[in-house]
């Protein structure tokens, strides 16, 4: 799949080190997710007081709503240092043994993507999450015997985090102290990032401009702060001293980001969906193939918006398109 201006996917180092750039330290500097700010600063402070290591925390919801953002910040709130992993790149015990081993006293381990550790990597994390030991196996291959071997960690604070909560297990789930959701933005709150980073980056945007942006970015900072970032590169070329409104629609308009924030792969699978179904019921897997993508794709990165904003109804017989659908699209036939 081509790389979307609107995808909420972090997709290269470049993307990450941006991120790095605009990333607010602090809770206070945090926007959005008030309530989870709210708890978590309780939570933080008795820890501190206890002058004890955080209970472990799950953070899950789509991505590109602040759940790395907030792993910094813990770390940085409790004073600690931060050390990051992804599910994916835990393959076996000594993987996870070499990350744990780094921790000191009161670290943060961050795993992104914890989901898609596999089971028998969870299961030596209990214990690590539990009583702070790490119990392993080593096998010595020219003989066949194995041996166990024990570790103890330090007392450590695990973040994970998830786009798909319902794919962690039970057992690990259960490990967690807090657990908590992070829920789409309101223009609002997007509108204040922006004009965070356009500070950071030293590019001013005028509010009529920062209010489009935030339209059109998905209720999603990381698409939103992506957005800002190319609008200002044609704000640069046209050597504008400021982001205005015209640039911005014209930047947007090249872009192919509509009004609400679809884009061409988002309109294709409305348009099958209305035109080669018939507005449904139809299965993910029948639209992925007739637009030509994944069906993970279709289902992980192309509906969730769509569904989230009412273009589209996930029923038992399938996908069915909206009144809004029809609408935005501006076709009147093909109605059942």
């Amino acid at each position: 799949m081509e790389k979307r201006i609107i995808s909420a996917d972090t997709h290269s180092k470049v993307e990450e080190e941006f991120d790095k750039t605009i990333r607010p330290s602090s809770l206070d500097e945090y926007v959005g997710q008030k309530e989870l700010k709210e708890n978590l600063r309780i939570f933080i402070e008795a820890a501190k007081i206890r002058n004890e290591p955080l209970d472990h925390v799950l953070l899950y919801g789509p991505p590109g709503l602040g759940k790395t953002t907030l792993a910094h910040i813990i770390a940085n709130e409790l004073g600690t240092n931060l050390k990051t992993a992804s599910g994916p790149s835990i393959e076996k015990s000594g993987d996870l043994a070499a990350v744990l081993s780094t921790l000191e006293p009161g670290d943060v381990l961050f795993i992104d993507e914890i989901h898609r550790m596999p089971r028998y990597i969870e299961e030596i994390l209990y214990p690590a999450m539990e009583d702070f030991e790490l119990d392993i196996v080593i096998s010595n291959g020219d003989s066949g015997t194995s041996r166990n071997i024990k570790i103890d960690l330090p007392p450590f604070t695990l973040v994970g985090a998830t786009t798909r909560a319902g794919d962690i297990s039970s057992p690990l789930r259960d490990r967690f102290g807090i657990v908590s959701k992070l829920n789409y933005y309101t223009c609002e709150e997007l509108e204040s990032i922006i004009k965070r980073t356009s500070r950071v980056l030293d590019m001013a945007i005028d509010d009529k401009a920062s209010k489009e942006l935030a339209k059109r970015s998905r209720k999603t900072p990381r698409i939103a702060n992506r957005l800002f970032k190319r609008v200002r590169d044609f704000a640069l070329v046209e050597q504008k001293e400021i982001i205005d409104i015209a640039i911005t629609k014209k930047a947007l308009e090249k872009l192919k980001v509509d009004d609400l924030g679809l884009d061409i792969t988002d309109i294709e699978y409305l348009e099958a969906l209305i035109y080669k179904f018939n507005g449904g019921p139809v299965g993910a897997s029948t639209i992925a193939t007739s637009i030509g993508e994944e069906v993970t794709t279709i289902e992980d990165v192309v509906e969730p918006y769509l569904l989230q904003e009412g273009f589209v109804k996930r029923t038992q017989r399938g996908r069915v398109a909206t009144d809004k659908a029809y609408e935005h699209l501006n076709i009147s036939d093909f109605k059942n």
